[in-house]
């Protein structure tokens, strides 16, 4: 017993240790990335600095619009998506933009509680040693925006022919729609489908007050957005 408690703890604070450390060094790949079967991946870091302000807005729109005021989870959305979920053959998520950047980066794909347990344990310690930017950050630089094109960078050139610092609000808005379902859905060639949900997202960006709203909540009301 003493043995199994000393691996666990030496298990823990390795992980408390590498969530930190990635505070400051961008990762070189994913787990989601090495579990890919594509033939080729394409994947490159972008600093925030050298991201359109339109990217960070647009996804926070599109995924997660309580992501700057919550610590990890919006309890509210996982209540509704379990009442919603009964009797549905294909579940609706609720994860976070923090609970995603906990699967990608760290775990395996699929379902099951042991899975949900490690995740919400990473999203606690990221929450907890990692500022809102640098989430939102890592998220828009390892997120699958098409079959073997990971983050903002590697999909602006694929999808636009233009740096990430270049993309426009409607770009923006077109990455952040095909985040549900990268593989299926295009941004290269978007379908009907794609192009009403970047509209519907660039309106949530207009009546969240454009990308603003992330530089307000950068002074007072949340401290951890500042630059």
């Amino acid at each position: 017993m003493r043995l199994v408690g000393i691996v666990a703890l030496g298990a823990a604070a390795l992980v408390v240790v590498v969530v930190g450390l990635f505070r400051w060094v961008n990762p070189p790949t994913t787990a989601f990335m090495l579990g890919d079967e594509a033939e080729e991946r394409q994947y490159g870091w972008v600093d925030w600095e050298d991201i359109s302000r339109h990217v960070p807005i647009a996804v926070v729109a599109a995924e997660d619009q309580k992501f700057p005021t919550h610590r990890g989870f919006d309890l509210e959305s996982i209540r509704s998506a379990i009442e919603e979920n009964e009797g549905r053959d294909r579940p609706r998520g609720a994860s976070t933009i923090t609970q995603q950047v906990a699967k990608n980066l760290f775990l395996w794909s699929g379902q099951s509680y042991v899975r949900k347990a490690i995740e919400a344990g990473l999203t606690v310690l990221i929450e907890l040693m990692w500022p809102k930017r640098r989430i939102l950050e890592v998220y828009v630089n390892i997120a699958q925006f098409g079959p073997g094109v990971y983050g903002v960078g590697a999909a602006s050139a694929a999808y636009f022919s233009k740096p990430a610092s270049a993309l426009e609000p409607r770009d923006a808005a077109i990455l952040a729609a095909v985040l549900p379902n990268p593989v299926r859905l295009k941004a290269g060639a978007p379908s009907a489908y794609v192009v009403r949900r970047a509209e519907d997202i660039q309106e949530q960006v207009r009546l969240l007050g454009g990308a603003g709203y992330l530089d307000a909540l950068g002074g007072s009301a949340d401290r951890r957005l500042e630059r």
